[in-house]
């Protein structure tokens, strides 16, 4: 399955697909640098908190170029990338990643498949976060990983500056980036902001729960404006507290 895509019949969220299947050629490039050189710091946190080994399968959910995906097989895991956005999945299967095209909200994967799944920028972009969160679980095996990153809001002295960045300076520096990247400026900070609001890290982290994982953690980063989260799903041994 090396550089192939897998098409898979599901219902895609329309939205992320139309803002970012056009970003794909320079994706990673720019956010780099619209985070402030911080996206690659959150993803390193995540695959340290999961802990990745060799010989793991993983489901890099989101996956995009292939980000996470990398760092993944450089730990020695077997990784599948997964997205709904063909165009987004070009350059990882490029990088010799296993594309798989589909939702989200419905893995074409049977139960237990996974030691690890991982995700970036997902929760925002689905009709139910607990669905959503319902299904990742039922794709890990019991013991396995899974691990977010996320974009948060700062409090503080640094909440007005955060503003300022999100509602003027990206709309800005999305023109200067390129086709798509005016609209994704434009879309970040209220989307950010909404989903903030909505599933603060404790709710997150009860919907996390519900779903079937235990040992939920999570950590703001780069004066809170990222925000990674890991769990694991319970052995056999720790359902029932035996």
């Amino acid at each position: 399955m090396i550089g192939t895509v897998r098409a898979v019949t599901a219902t895609p969220t329309r939205i992320a697909r139309a803002l970012f299947a056009p970003l794909a050629p320079g994706y990673e490039r720019w956010a780099r640098i619209l985070s402030m050189g911080q996206d690659g710091r959150w993803r390193a946190h995540m695959i340290e908190a999961i802990a990745p080994r060799p010989g793991d399968v993983a489901l890099d959910i989101a996956a995009g170029t292939g980000s996470i995906t990398r760092r993944l097989q450089e730990e020695g895991a077997m990784a599948i990338s997964l997205d709904q956005s063909a165009q987004m999945l070009g350059p990882a299967i490029a990088r010799g990643a296993t594309g798989v095209l589909a939702s989200a909200e419905w893995l074409p994967f049977p139960d237990a498949r996974f030691d690890i799944v991982t995700f970036g920028y997902l929760l925002r972009y689905v009709g139910d976060v607990g669905d959503c969160m319902t299904e990742v679980t039922r794709a890990l095996r019991p013991g396995g990983r899974v691990g977010m990153v996320e974009f948060s809001r700062p409090r503080g002295i640094w909440r007005p500056l955060w503003w300022i960045y999100t509602r003027l300076v990206l709309p800005v520096a999305g023109l200067l980036a390129g086709e798509g990247w005016p609209e994704v400026g434009r879309f970040l900070g209220p989307s950010i902001e909404e989903f903030a609001d909505n599933y603060p890290p404790d709710r997150l982290t009860l919907i996390w729960e519900r779903a079937g994982l235990v040992g939920v953690r999570y950590e703001h980063l780069s004066l809170g404006g990222g925000l990674v989260m890991w769990a694991h799903k319970p052995e056999h041994s720790e359902v029932g507290g035996s």
